[in-house]
């Protein structure tokens, strides 16, 4: 396979090394301040076929070049038998780059196809069957971290779908610990905004490979939800950066979760209160 980028023109590499330069600014941000990826890591890479995972490997394959630290990293692909997956993209790209690499084969699809009914959503149970085939798959590897594709606008689009329809103040964090208990998930991804991805993506023209599971539904409440924060965006440009930092800057007292803080303990001291009824004015 040619080189994606020895075939670029000079704009479009100038264009992909200043994009790839913010996108490791970002990526090495978010992995020192949630602290990702230590000395001597096996990362397990997820590979998708998609924008997103795609450009997570490349920039955590060009900052493990640079990094202070050592740590390995395996690229890994769940097969899941959809028709007409083309079979021979993933391999031959991770070949071309020298990276070590396991597809795994798991005919999810049929599963999810039979079990769901047609119309209704599929990626709550395809997102379980996929967790629970990686983490064995993790394990039979050795990784200590699995790193998934999920960016910026995944994590605040996951903050609203819980807020609307779940009743829930939850995100997807940067890093946790998988259901089984024997992982580590990260998203490196966590401060990459899509249209960065997007651009990357044709840059450097990586192989996409389109979902025919998820993607391929309409009527999600996650795309109506991403629809609304790009209007949103659109009308009142920082709006979602500000909403970002709100997920980093969590105030329990002045919420309404009694298992986080013990509004019952509250009393007057006498004394001026820095975390009183001025942190419920909104800042300009």
């Amino acid at each position: 396979m040619t080189d994606a980028v020895a075939i670029q023109k000079p704009k479009d590499l100038y264009e992909s090394n200043k994009l790839a330069k913010r996108l490791r600014g970002l990526v090495g941000k978010a992995i020192g301040d949630y602290d990702m990826i230590r000395d001597g890591d096996k990362v397990m890479v997820c590979l998708s076929g998609g924008k997103d995972s795609y450009a997570m490997l490349d920039v955590l394959l060009s900052l493990k070049a640079r990094a202070p630290i050592h740590f390995d990293i395996v690229a890994v692909n769940l097969d899941q038998k959809q028709p007409g997956f083309p079979e021979h993209i993933l391999p031959e790209y991770l070949q071309s780059l020298g990276v070590p690499y396991r597809i795994e084969e798991q005919d999810t699809y049929s599963v999810v196809k039979r079990v769901i009914p047609e119309g209704k959503t599929m990626c709550s149970l395809c997102s379980r069957l996929r967790r629970g085939v990686l983490y064995r798959v993790a394990g039979e590897l050795g990784a200590t971290k699995i790193a998934l594709g999920h960016h910026r606008d995944d994590i605040l689009q996951t903050f609203f779908l819980n807020l609307f329809f779940g009743g829930k103040l939850k995100a997807m964090p940067p890093k946790l610990v998988s259901d089984d208990g024997k992982n580590v998930v990260i998203r490196p991804l966590a401060y990459v905004e899509e249209p960065d991805l997007e651009a990357y993506a044709e840059l450097r023209r990586f192989p996409i490979i389109p979902c025919t599971l998820c993607g391929s539904q309409e009527n999600l409440q996650r795309k109506q939800v991403k629809a609304m924060l790009k209007e949103w965006e659109k009308r009142n440009p920082g709006r979602v950066e500000s909403i970002l930092r709100s997920l980093q800057d969590v105030r329990p007292s002045h919420l309404m979760d009694r298992k986080l803080f013990d509004f019952a303990a509250v009393a007057a001291s006498g004394k001026p209160e820095p975390d009183g009824d001025r942190l419920i004015d909104v800042d300009d």
